[in-house]
């Protein structure tokens, strides 16, 4: 299992989407990240399938799996799009992805965790 996780990592690293931060998405280090979750009350969203949240996630956040886009979609309504939503996933190729989906949906501010789940060293 973790030569697999590895294996995709490092796939991930070399041909994972490398979105460019728009004036709508910002891509924040681990360490700014927490300042501002910790700070400010916000949407904190993890965008990875429920048995990757089972295994550990950032507290707060709240899970809206990226893969089940119908659903994905109809969760993020229930959101505000004038608050700015923190998303995460398990590299950071997910929450890219993501990140343009809810900027199509009028979402104003996005802040994306660089390198996701695996790169946050805050972890219980």
């Amino acid at each position: 299992m973790n030569k697999i996780l590895i294996l995709m990592s490092i796939l991930s690293t070399l041909f994972g989407a490398n979105a460019q931060e728009s004036s709508n998405i910002k891509i924040i280090d681990a360490e700014t990240f927490k300042e501002a979750i910790t700070a400010n009350k916000v949407q904190l969203v993890d965008v990875r399938a429920p048995s990757e949240f089972s295994e550990g996630t950032i507290e707060g956040s709240i899970n809206i799996d990226y893969f089940q886009q119908e659903n994905f979609r109809s969760e993020f309504e229930k959101l505000d799009k004038n608050e700015p939503v923190y998303l995460y996933c398990r590299s950071g190729n997910r929450s890219q992805k993501a990140a343009a989906i809810l900027v199509e949906m009028g979402f104003e501010q996005i802040v994306d965790l660089k390198g996701g789940y695996m790169g946050w060293p805050y972890k219980n």
